[in-house]
């Protein structure tokens, strides 16, 4: 475990698993905790690979009081703690609104961006515009920070309620709803910046291979999204885990691993 120091005497919290294969590199979803991809840390670091597991500004063991908490400035992080940590070519995989910062992260790695996944990921775009039809409403962001401020602690438990779609055990949303109620006071911030960026053109350029897994009955982000991104994509792939929410690495580990370990044997 360490933490980078972004400037301004704030510092995000990562590990960095060691290992002998392609280095992979995980980015939770929004108001999260990079201690939700245990169990694919622990495939991944059977199958040899080096792991990165990196705490967003404002959560988890990170610091909690970032001026900025944009998708931008969390990406910015994500590429410098990489470009410190190893000179190999990674593979960044994003959850949600992780999916965003993994792309952004991609992109400012360049050729070390070996490959890109994008688990239930808020890419191309989190919310409908006039060019993108697919994705939620964007006056829904509003209704969203309504809702938080008014009940933090049962606005997380409803949506820690809510991620699956297959049936969970109940120590398993309540640890997701631990996590999320452990988050910091600006992430609200970070969702209301995803819901203005666009990277079609982004993933229209990017070099490397993107694997977009998507949960084909997601209740929190449009399927289509993710099929979109793997379109959009210049060397994009679709792998869609049917009757799976937003949450297919804890949902159906197996098929998961199975999509994802596929792609890095391709790479």
């Amino acid at each position: 475990m360490a933490r980078f120091d972004c400037g301004d005497g704030r510092s995000v919290y990562y590990e960095h698993h060691r290992g002998t294969g392609t280095p992979v590199v995980l980015i939770h979803g929004w108001a999260m905790s990079g201690r939700i991809w245990a169990s694919t840390v622990e495939a991944l670091k059977a199958d040899g690979h080096a792991v990165i597991v990196i705490d967003h500004r404002g959560c988890g063991q990170s610091d909690r009081d970032f001026a900025d908490m944009s998708v931008g400035a969390i990406a910015a992080d994500v590429a410098a703690i990489v470009a410190q940590e190893t000179t190999m070519p990674v593979v960044l995989n994003g959850w949600s609104l992780g999916g965003a910062v993994a792309a952004q992260a991609a992109h400012l790695l360049g050729d070390q961006a070996a490959g890109l996944v994008l688990t239930c990921g808020a890419s191309p775009r989190f919310t409908r515009s006039d060019d993108f039809p697919h994705g939620g409403d964007p006056d829904g962001l509003a209704a969203t920070a309504a809702a938080l401020a008014a009940d933090r602690a049962g606005f997380f438990h409803g949506l820690a309620q809510g991620i699956c779609v297959r049936e969970v055990s109940a120590p398993t949303i309540e640890w997701m709803w631990a996590a999320f109620i452990d988050s910091g006071p600006g992430v609200i911030d970070s969702l209301v910046d995803l819901g203005n960026v666009d990277q079609c053109d982004l993933l229209a350029q990017l070099d490397a291979p993107v694997l977009s897994i998507v949960g084909g009955a997601d209740p929190i982000l449009d399927p289509e999204v993710g099929k979109a991104a793997a379109s959009i994509a210049r060397n994009g792939t679709l792998a869609v885990i049917d009757n799976c929410g937003h949450a297919p690495f804890i949902e159906d580990a197996p098929a998961y691993l199975a999509a994802l370990r596929h792609f890095l044997a391709s790479l």
